[in-house]
């Protein structure tokens, strides 16, 4: 079955070109023409729906009327050597005579046979100094991924362990002066450590030194205080019994003396 032919006359009616810079977005105009005496639906469709925004992409086209449809091309990174697949189609079937609710429900009704389609090509265009431009931006870039490459390429080099014995060299004035600074670091840590170690051993030692004379002064005072005690009683009965002291003797005669008085009265 034979498609019917476009209805709308289209411009342009063969492909839309962008003119380039492209490091923004670009903007094309399609003009669409109903020349007929009924109303036209149509709906914009492309094979790169993420590289272009399309305003209006659908609706109705009144009789005899014309709408102006804004393709947008988005930035990207252009490469002239490369091909340009992309393309548009304008879909279009007669509108019914009664009011239209909704378009989307009315295309997924469409048959075929009341389809009618035009197929637009896309066409990049650069002047001369823009793509001179380009090409020169392009070349720089490809030389500055050559020389990242290379600095991976070197930076990915496995370097052999240095002997125990030996030190490492580091090329970097900054990365030597820090290991220096670290190094120097360390030896002062190391200095006071050893230091504190030494102050610590002095402590102890006069510590116990301390303790020793403190141990040395007690057994003197024991042994001073042991000499100025005096003779303990049992002593004292050691000696000659003959040697009485004076309070014994006058205890004695008074003692006599008493008894001598009671033996008076009681005679």
């Amino acid at each position: 079955m034979s498609r019917l032919e476009q209805i709308l006359k289209l411009d342009p009616s063969q492909e839309i070109r962008f003119k380039g810079p492209f490091t923004d977005v670009v903007t094309s105009e399609l003009k669409l023409h109903n020349p007929s005496e009924s109303r036209v639906c149509f709906k914009v469709k492309t094979t790169a729906p993420k590289r272009y925004c399309v305003r209006p992409n659908s609706g109705i086209i009144d009789a005899l009327q014309t709408v102006n449809v804004a393709v947008m091309l988005q930035p990207f990174d252009y490469d002239p050597t490369e091909k340009n697949k992309h393309k548009f189609m304008v879909q279009t079937m007669f509108a019914p005579d009664e009011q239209v609710d909704s378009q989307e429900a009315l295309w997924k009704e469409a048959t075929p046979d009341k389809l009618m389609d035009s197929k637009l090509k896309c066409c990049f265009e650069m002047s001369v100094e823009d793509q001179t431009n380009t090409t020169q931006q392009n070349n720089l870039d490809n030389s500055n991924l050559n020389v990242l490459e290379e600095n991976v390429k070197v930076s990915n080099v496995p370097v052999k362990p240095a002997a125990s014995s030996e030190k490492v060299h580091f090329t970097s004035p900054k990365v030597t002066t820090k290991v220096n600074n670290v190094e120097s670091e360390l030896k002062q840590s190391q200095n006071e450590c050893r230091k504190l170690d030494t102050d610590m051993k002095q402590l102890i030692e006069e510590n116990r030194k301390l303790k020793d004379e403190g141990i040395r002064l007690r057994k003197v005072a024991i042994s001073d205080t042991v000499s100025h005690t005096p003779i303990p009683a049992p002593a004292a009965n050691a000696l000659d019994d003959s040697q009485l002291s004076l309070p014994q003797i006058a205890y004695i005669v008074i003692a006599i003396l008493m008894g001598l008085i009671l033996g008076k009265f009681i005679l």
